[in-house]
């Protein structure tokens, strides 16, 4: 913990869940209720409550942003790192996926990002089948990730459990929750189903702002 120029001990700022920027039913039919009540408020929120109970070893580190902290993984000590990467990446991640997702999402992209979709894929239509794909054949738990390289193209891959971009030099763009906490009382072992329908809800708008900031 930190001291102030009297002394006292400083209480470090702990990571917070942010609320989600619509009401949890607003992306039925697609996702529903429940899954958006049990997936923000209990396993996020397990995320965050562990990544800082990792961070309080090391109370110095409050001060780094998520995102830095995972980009520069060589920096966090070895005895937290671990945990950084999987609570801290899951915190991180969830972060991105609430403000990826809208009540009057689906479409397709405009601007600068339907452009560059365009050029690196050929087509939306042939990044929609590759993005499909990844998320589809991802074994196990994990993500599928459009992002922008260093190289400033467009790249779609998935990773595994709570890795993120960041952490290899990639910038987030749009993402999809694989793991089954984040279909499963919905759509019960049916992924396939639960990617197609995730489609109607896909903000573009923030997905083009992240494009433009990466």
């Amino acid at each position: 913990m930190g001291v102030n120029t009297k002394g006292r001990k400083m209480e470090s700022k702990k990571h917070e869940v942010p609320a989600l920027p619509y009401e949890y039913e607003a992306l039925e039919p697609y996702i529903d209720e429940e899954t958006m009540r049990v997936h923000h408020d209990k396993h996020h929120q397990a995320y965050a409550d562990k990544f800082n109970a990792a961070l309080e070893q090391r109370p110095e580190l409050f001060e780094r942003p998520v995102s830095e902290l995972l980009a520069n993984l060589d920096a966090v000590p070895e005895d937290i790192r671990k945990m950084v990467i999987n609570h801290g990446g899951g915190y991180y991640n969830h972060n991105l996926f609430w403000e990826i997702m809208s009540p009057t999402g689906g479409g397709e992209p405009t601007g600068e990002l339907a452009e560059a979709i365009k050029r690196d894929f050929g087509s939306f239509e042939e990044f929609k089948k590759k993005f499909t794909e990844t998320a589809l054949t991802h074994f196990g738990s994990g993500w599928a990730w459009l992002v922008k390289g260093t190289d400033g193209k467009l790249k779609v891959y998935s990773l595994p459990n709570q890795d993120t971009p960041v952490s290899i030099g990639d910038k987030p763009v749009l993402l999809v929750d694989v793991w089954e906490h984040a279909y499963y009382l919905k759509y019960q072992n049916r992924r396939a189903e639960f990617v197609e329908q995730f489609w109607n809800v896909i903000n573009w708008d923030q997905a083009g702002k992240n494009y433009q900031k990466a």
